[in-house]
């Protein structure tokens, strides 16, 4: 309790120094008050015109076309837009497009103008709802309205140029680079085609070196095969051909020794083979076997009579007859089995030296064949990005047209930039106020300072605080009456003063109030 009494008696100390030193308080007032309401009442009017934008990012071909174009972010655009709408070069366009660099006469004055642009255009964004705010401040209203319906108008035809320009240049990269890929395409087929040319006698048309020289060898061992098939099959004929002349010679007719060929050959061996083939699956008794084998008796009974009725013909011109007519057929086979055996001869001969030579460049193919992959891989990733390039290409135009049949972003002007008719700033009231407090706070702070620097004791405790000296009594003033009326002098003085400067204050409020510019009506 004691500490508190202590607290609120030096509060008490350091407000009757204050009170002493009002003086001061009085000459900051009247130094710092009607300097400062002249400087807010001097100050001119500003207009405020603003423009309120939503911005409509959503489409209904988007989830249509999703996979088959070229999907782009609008959201993202609009943000981008929003971020560099207020760069130089826009804010340049802007002063222009409002007329604002006729007031200018240099350069430096035009980059004055600019940079004040940049710091008074003010744009807000609400996020996700796309709602975009832009305003302007100006003393001429026609002049901020204007700025603010320029910038309004750049941030439409930006966001939507931008688009346009974006899709033009992707159009315009992705034919230059389907060009160049075509070039190279063409030089690495050129490649292939003087490379295949040069070794078209050692690379095989399908398939590797290696495999084409053992197709070569099994084609050769086919071929010798079936000369020594053909060669058996004609000492086989000459043999019958020999006992056939033997027999006639004799004047002995054999007719089992004759080897007549009929209709029915063929189909004899074939139905034959076929039996053979049931009879591994089945017995003797199985009714396609019984019926595969009155079809062979069937066939041997018509092909016995056909041979007995050629003996029987020729037995009435002669007995030597038949053996001519099969000496004759047995040459005729023997001489084409012979031309058969010297074409497979030639075959033999063009296999075994297309062999040799292939066998002979065996140590070349290894290096060639890594030349023709490195210019197949060359070939292949050529074209796979030439092909992604042309997948690329149609989805592009077809994202163009789909961007033209409906616009990715619609602006919808919620509040268009009107002329403002009443002044929106300076806020001369608070300014008022503050200049008013301002100007009695230093005058209190100097007097408070003052009355530190030059303390006056006021209380018997404050000399006992200050000398550690018992205080034995108080004596008063002798002339105290004159002193009484001093004091009251100063507090009418500090009253009036005060006074003076409240009533400014006042008047200055109520004209703001009011709307009325005193110094416009009475000063200037």
């Amino acid at each position: 309790m004691q500490d508190l009494q202590q607290t609120i008696n030096m509060v008490l100390d350091y407000i009757r120094g204050i009170w002493i030193k009002k003086r001061y308080v009085m000459i900051c007032s009247w130094l710092i008050c009607p300097v400062g309401f002249f400087y807010v009442a001097n100050l001119p009017d500003t207009y405020d015109s603003k423009a309120v934008v939503f911005v409509d990012t959503r489409s209904v071909l988007q989830p249509l076309l999703q996979g088959l174009t070229i999907q782009d972010n609008p959201q993202a655009e609009i943000q981008m837009m929003a971020r560099t709408l207020l760069s130089r070069d826009n804010v340049e366009k802007i002063a222009r497009d409002a007329d604002l660099d006729i007031t200018t006469t240099t350069e430096a004055a035009f980059e004055d103008l600019v940079t004040g642009l940049q710091d008074s255009i003010r744009l807000r964004g609400t996020g996700r709802s796309n709602i975009y705010t832009i305003s302007y401040r100006h003393q001429q209203p026609i002049v901020s309205q204007r700025v603010v319906q320029e910038t309004l108008n750049l941030f439409v035809e930006g966001a939507l140029g931008n688009n346009r320009r974006g899709t033009d240049t992707a159009d315009r990269f992705i034919n230059e680079q389907i060009a160049e890929y075509e070039n190279q395409l063409r030089e690495a087929e050129l490649r292939r085609s003087d490379f295949k040319r040069q070794y078209s006698d050692i690379l095989p048309r399908e398939g590797t070196f290696y495999s084409s020289l053992s197709a070569l060898k099994q084609q050769l061992e086919q071929t010798q095969l079936e000369i020594k098939q053909t060669q058996q099959t004609i000492q086989s004929i000459n043999a019958q051909l020999t006992r056939a002349s033997s027999s006639d010679g004799l004047g002995v007719t054999n007719e089992d020794s004759f080897v007549l060929k009929t209709r029915y050959d063929e189909r004899i061996l074939a139905l034959e083979e076929r039996i053979d083939g049931l009879k591994l699956r089945f017995t003797e008794r199985h009714p396609d076997v019984v019926e595969a084998q009155n079809l062979l008796d069937s066939l041997n009974t018509a092909r016995q009579k056909e041979i007995d009725a050629f003996l029987s013909s020729a037995s009435e011109d002669g007995t030597s007859a038949p053996l001519n007519e099969l000496n004759r057929q047995l040459k005729l086979e023997i001489s084409l089995l012979e031309g058969q055996v010297a074409s497979l001869r030639v075959k033999e001969g063009s296999l075994i030296n297309k062999i040799n030579d292939l066998e002979a460049k065996i140590d070349l193919i290894p290096q060639i064949e890594a030349e023709e992959t490195d210019l197949n891989r060359d070939y292949d990733v050529i074209k796979g990005k030439y092909e992604q390039l042309l997948s690329r290409r149609a989805s592009a135009d077809l994202s163009r047209r789909a961007d033209s049949s409906s616009d990715e972003l619609q602006f919808r002007i919620i509040e268009p930039p009107l002329i403002p008719n009443k002044p929106s700033g300076p806020k001369r009231l608070i300014m008022y106020t503050s200049v008013l407090l301002l100007g009695f706070g230093a005058g209190i702070a100097l007097a408070f300072l003052i009355s530190q620097l030059k303390p006056i004791l006021v209380r018997g405790s404050q000399l006992s605080s200050i000398t550690d000296y018992p205080i034995w009594g108080v004596v008063t003033h002798l002339d105290k009456a004159n002193i009484k009326k001093k004091a009251k002098l100063r507090i009418l003085a500090f009253i009036v003063s005060s006074g003076g400067v409240v009533s400014i204050y006042a008047v200055l409020v109520a004209a703001e109030l009011m709307n009325i510019n005193l110094l416009q009506r009475f000063v200037l």
